[in-house]
């Protein structure tokens, strides 16, 4: 089988190093916190071009925090998109607030900014725009909006480490930006983990003590917070692994390049990295009206597929209450039936992109000859 995603080729790759880190950690007994999640955070704040980057358990507490730290609470409102992992949308929901969707672009698969104003209340206070699969939200008139109606504006970049909008990395140009590392992310843990980035030296310093039982010093809590501290040992592996994570972020543009140029001639409908945007492919997603079939088809000829996502998150029984209804966005609907991600890891060869896309053309074959 041809995998999704290797992991354990990248760790092979870097194991001296990623031994030797772990091993130092277990040594000063930093299990939590501490020193390798500092240097971490300092590295990610830099990459990140914030001044501020604060290391969490995981994405989804990211996402909570930085909810938290703007404001929200219940009652109010957030705006954001359907076409999502469902994290994005529970997080709205740990603090009271009612999420609101708006549909995606269907090129970028990101939020339609043209579509978030008509939503907005009294109620409505953040805005969550996802970088979806690695490529931008469109940031520009997203901040417009948000300025004009005094929102905030939250940056869901779990799959877009290392992205850019016109030149500044995704996760500085809202208030706040969450990230996660996942193993699967473009930058990965050893296990879960998070990062809240921010210029606001304020919004800083609030999620840094929620994040630590509302304390800035032990057991003087000034706020109703949360364990949702950083393991030291993954704070060791993510701060050896940002030595890497340009070159692996090239890997996977390079290899994306590789499928355009293997695919698109086939009629197959690509993803656009749309200009001003770095995309960072953390998913490679064709489309195609037949997908289901389509993963079959591969699984059978040894290529291990993934969907992201199957059904978007208004029709998700676990928010039922919403009260949406299908048809109700129309091209997330569409996408969450048609989108199929491709293997997509840096250490990725053409060899295997080879085997994959002579399978595509024997899909399209077959297809042909069916019609």
């Amino acid at each position: 089988m041809i995998p999704f995603v290797d992991l354990k080729a990248q760790y092979l790759s870097i194991k001296e190093e990623i031994d030797r880190a772990v091993l130092d950690t277990l040594a000063s007994t930093q299990f939590v916190l501490g020193k390798e999640v500092a240097a971490f955070e300092a590295l990610f704040a830099v990459y990140t071009q914030c001044q501020y980057a604060i290391g969490v358990n995981s994405g989804t507490s990211a996402l909570h925090l930085a909810l938290l730290a703007v404001g929200v609470g219940r009652g109010d409102e957030v705006i954001t998109t359907p076409h999502t992992f469902i994290a994005t949308v529970s997080a709205i929901d740990y603090t009271g607030a009612r999420p609101v969707f708006v549909d995606i672009d269907p090129v970028s698969f990101t939020i339609d900014p043209k579509q978030i104003e008509a939503v907005i209340t009294p109620r409505t206070k953040a805005i969550i725009p996802v970088h979806l699969y690695g490529q931008p939200a469109d940031m520009d008139p997203i901040m417009a909006i948000a300025r004009k109606y005094g929102l905030a504006v939250i940056e869901d970049a779990a799959q877009a480490h290392g992205a850019e909008y016109k030149g500044r990395r995704v996760g500085s140009i809202g208030d706040v930006g969450c990230f996660s590392f996942y193993p699967g992310k473009n930058l990965g843990a050893y296990g879960e983990g998070g990062a809240v980035t921010t210029n606001n030296p304020e919004l800083a310093r609030t999620i840094r003590m929620l994040r630590d039982w509302g304390a800035e010093r032990r057991y003087h809590h000034d706020l109703k917070g949360f364990n949702y501290r950083m393991e030291g040992v993954q704070g060791a592996i993510l701060r050896v692994k940002m030595n890497y994570i340009e070159h692996w972020t090239e890997l996977r543009r390079a290899a994306a390049a590789r499928y355009d140029a293997m695919l698109a001639p086939m009629g197959i409908r690509t993803p656009v990295a749309l200009p001003e945007r770095r995309h960072v492919y953390h998913i490679y997603a064709i489309r195609d009206r037949q997908r289901d079939s389509l993963q079959a088809y591969l699984n059978d000829h040894g290529i291990s597929t993934g969907i992201h996502y199957p059904i978007p998150v208004h029709l998700q029984k676990a928010f039922a209450e919403l009260g949406y209804r299908p048809g109700d966005f129309p091209q997330a609907e569409a996408a969450a039936a048609e989108v199929l991600s491709l293997p997509m890891f840096p250490e990725l060869t053409v060899e295997q992109q080879q085997v994959v896309a002579q399978a595509l053309q024997g899909w399209m074959a077959h297809v042909a000859a069916k019609s």
